[in-house]
């Protein structure tokens, strides 16, 4: 075979390859900032990636599962970007901190205030603080829309099947992490836990520590006590010798 039809083949199977592989690494998708664990809380990050040579993506729908809701949503604040929050009314309310909630966010919306959005060759995350996370589930499954400058709208909605091929156009999906055995679970609330047993320990040192510059100081105090009464007992002897030889002269004398 000839070196030129040894590079065409090779150039038009590069191609396939790209071809074939660009879905997999294009698509929208969802990643935890650290761990998801069960019921706890997470913040995690919808990854978007620019497909198009031509325009830039402009807007970002996210629609929540409401087969297991979620009853905390915020996202946080993407400079040149518009977010809105959309809240249903729940079938079944959702008790958090003692208290019952009876709707929850179903979609939250991204809008870039100029067309420049992001533009081609580059993605921009968007991330979002979730809980409490289901403990009866394995995952969450976040159906997407990208909107792009020039009104095309490419729909990450396709579930991930287990032991096929990954479609087209899948939707984001977040794998939950097993909780730990001792039962703890990275969040929110085991922040302010930890954060208090922080200052509990920051205090009980505090003390410790003044404990023991209470004990120096009294150690410090009665070595310097001992140390004048050898000094003072020293300086009373050597008066009372030199007494009694200034005697013993005027005798002699």
């Amino acid at each position: 075979m000839k070196a030129s039809r040894i590079a065409a083949v090779g150039a038009v199977a590069g191609v396939a390859v790209l071809t074939l592989s660009a879905p997999a690494f294009a698509h929208v998708s969802v990643q935890p900032e650290g761990e998801a664990a069960k019921g706890g809380y997470a913040v995690v990050d919808f990854k978007v990636p620019n497909e198009r040579d031509n325009a830039s993506t402009t807007k970002l729908e996210v629609t929540f599962p409401t087969d297991h809701p979620l009853a905390s949503v915020m996202p946080q604040p993407v400079d040149g970007w518009d977010i809105k929050i959309t809240k249903s009314k729940l079938d079944k309310p959702l008790e958090m901190h003692g208290k019952k909630i009876d709707e929850a966010v179903t979609r939250v919306t991204w809008t870039a205030d100029d067309d420049d959005g992001i533009e081609p060759g580059f993605f921009q995350k968007f991330p979002v603080s979730v809980g409490t996370l289901p403990e009866d589930a394995d995952e969450l499954v976040f159906k997407a829309l990208q909107t792009y400058s020039n009104k095309e709208v490419v729909r990450w909605i396709e579930v991930p099947q287990e032991d096929q091929e990954e479609p087209d156009f899948p939707a984001p999906v977040l794998v939950l992490a097993e909780t730990s055995a001792d039962g703890h679970t990275h969040g929110a609330s085991d922040g302010e836990a930890e954060g208090a047993k922080a200052d509990e320990n920051a205090e009980n040192a505090s003390a410790e520590s003044t404990a023991a510059a209470g004990s120096d100081d009294a150690g410090g105090t009665d070595t310097t006590a001992r140390v004048l009464g050898v000094v003072g007992i020293v300086v009373g002897a050597a008066g009372v010798a030199y007494g009694v030889l200034a005697g013993r002269r005027r005798a002699d004398a």
